[in-house]
């Protein structure tokens, strides 16, 4: 048990003074965190790990070092530099308050976490971060990392996710008026490196002798998980299509909805049963002679498997009829492919 919130905040800050990560987003010690670097990478992080985002992150913020130059880019070239990183409404709604912020308030980040809120993309846990990381602001900032701590430290046995709420009004009694982004950042260290999900390192934790997890000997099964359901399974055709000239057919997928916005090579349906001979034709992009190719492309999405097969065709001599972009097979990578249409084009080309 914490008898002293005030003291358990000083020990931890103590601890992350001399242990902190160094993370390409971070700020030095000394230094003032940039608003516009800690909203991407907040925003990178989400449903992504530390080693998946720095990448991207480096490579964003040479392309785009403020907030204004990322609003004025064109939503395509946003897209490719995000494809990879999964989850792709969270680019539109990047660019999408890239511009807001620079629109309507001068380029500037609120600092409130309520006028954080009203921007697009921004929820509860960004605008705590934001507000504390990047404003040095006290507000509760409760990511997956902190739930395991808070969890363990108090013993909380409800399963996630109807447990969050007491975690959070439980994190929220620790949250310090003095440092609070230091503060915000070392509980996502101390849940990252010491408070693992798996063999956690009592033994170095700055809080072991306040753990009521550890005491009872139940640290590692928390916090515990309600069970999930079992992911339904969706199987559809993608139709390679090549012209004469050798590209690639290609076209944008609806805005709204999975992957929306985002290039894919052409598919029918996602449904429960694979389409028949009738639904592929039915349903083809361009009249032409199909043969299915060998083998299956699998990918697993947040609520569901999917399964394509996958079908090729020449197009013939009136192909620039087709509802769609030629892309030559050498410039594909410069398209904003999500995952899933990355293995259909390299299925296609390792047995077409």
């Amino acid at each position: 048990m914490i008898p002293n919130s005030i003291e358990a905040a000083r020990r931890l800050l103590s601890w992350y003074d001399r242990h902190r990560r160094d993370l390409p987003w971070r700020a030095k010690p000394g230094e003032t965190a940039d608003p516009y670097r800690v909203w991407l990478s907040e925003i990178m992080l989400q449903q992504t790990t530390v080693p998946a985002a720095a990448p991207y992150f480096r490579s964003f913020t040479e392309r785009w070092p403020t907030v204004r130059d990322l609003a004025d880019a064109p939503l395509d070239d946003v897209l490719v530099a995000w494809a990879g990183l999964g989850y792709y409404a969270r680019a539109r709604n990047l660019h999408k308050c890239a511009r807001v912020v620079a629109d309507a308030h001068g380029g500037q980040f609120p600092g409130d976490e309520a006028a954080l809120l009203d921007l697009p993309g921004i929820g509860a846990y960004t605008a705590a971060a934001i507000t504390s990381i990047a404003f040095d602001r006290k507000a509760t900032v409760v990511d997956g990392n902190v739930e395991r701590v808070i969890a363990r430290i108090f013993a909380v046995e409800e399963p996630l996710p109807n447990g969050k709420p007491t975690l959070r009004r439980l994190a929220a009694t620790l949250t310090p008026d003095f440092r609070p982004g230091d503060y915000a950042q070392a509980m996502m260290d101390l849940g990252a490196t010491i408070c693992t999900p798996r063999k956690p390192k009592c033994m170095l934790c700055p809080w072991a002798e306040y753990c009521e997890a550890r005491a009872a000997g139940i640290a590692e099964s928390l916090p515990r998980k309600a069970a999930k359901a079992e992911k339904p399974t969706r199987r559809g055709v993608a139709y390679w299509l090549l012209n004469p000239e050798g590209a690639v057919l290609l076209r944008r997928r609806a805005e709204e909805g999975l992957l929306g916005g985002m290039a894919e090579v052409p598919s029918t349906a996602w449904g429960p049963e694979l389409p028949g001979e009738a639904a592929v034709a039915a349903q083809q992009p361009f009249p032409a002679r199909w043969r299915r190719l060998p083998g299956l492309v699998r990918h697993t999405f947040t609520h569901f498997h999917l399964e394509l097969e996958v079908v090729a065709a020449k197009a013939g001599p009136d192909w620039q009829r087709a509802d769609g972009n030629w892309v030559p097979v050498d410039r594909l990578g410069d398209q904003a492919l999500p995952s899933v249409m990355v293995k259909v084009v390299r299925h296609a080309l390792a047995t077409v």
